[in-house]
């Protein structure tokens, strides 16, 4: 093949041979620098399409992004929120079961005063009876001892 070529290069071409051959290799360059050209073309077009599909996910995951903030945050936000609710009613407890132990001590102090003086009475009654029942006695002995005289 190579010999072919170095002897169609070093042989002279006649005239119609040579403007065919001109013919051809300008229209076979412009060929390629038209494939060169729509190559370029295609390959811009494509660049540019992949560049606004990029852009436009970029856009997609951001707005996702923040849909997905907002969400996350709202309940974050409202479990905050719940939270201060919770420690404000902890702290009205605490106040509230404080009071109400203030309370019970002195119902505690005032019943067990009750519950001895209610003993006492118990006590002055059965006092009161023994006491009645040995004037009875030495009622009777004194009586005995006077009717035996």
């Amino acid at each position: 093949m190579k010999t072919q070529m170095s002897a169609a290069r070093g042989r002279v071409l006649p005239f119609a041979e040579k403007e065919r051959s001109e013919e051809e290799s300008g229209t076979l360059e412009s060929s390629l620098l038209q494939l060169i050209d729509d190559n370029r073309r295609s390959s811009l077009q494509l660049r540019e399409k992949t560049e606004r599909s990029r852009k436009e996910a970029i856009r997609h995951a951001a707005r996702t992004a923040d849909l997905l903030v907002k969400a996350v945050n709202g309940g974050v936000e409202e479990c905050f929120v719940n939270e201060k609710r919770i420690e404000t009613e902890i702290r009205n407890l605490a106040v509230t079961v404080a009071r109400f132990g203030k309370q019970t001590d002195q119902w505690l102090a005032a019943t067990h005063s009750v519950n001895s003086a209610v003993k006492e009475i118990g006590d002055f009654e059965n006092w009161m009876k023994t006491m009645e029942f040995d004037c009875k006695k030495i009622t009777a002995a004194i009586r005995n001892i006077h009717e035996e005289h």
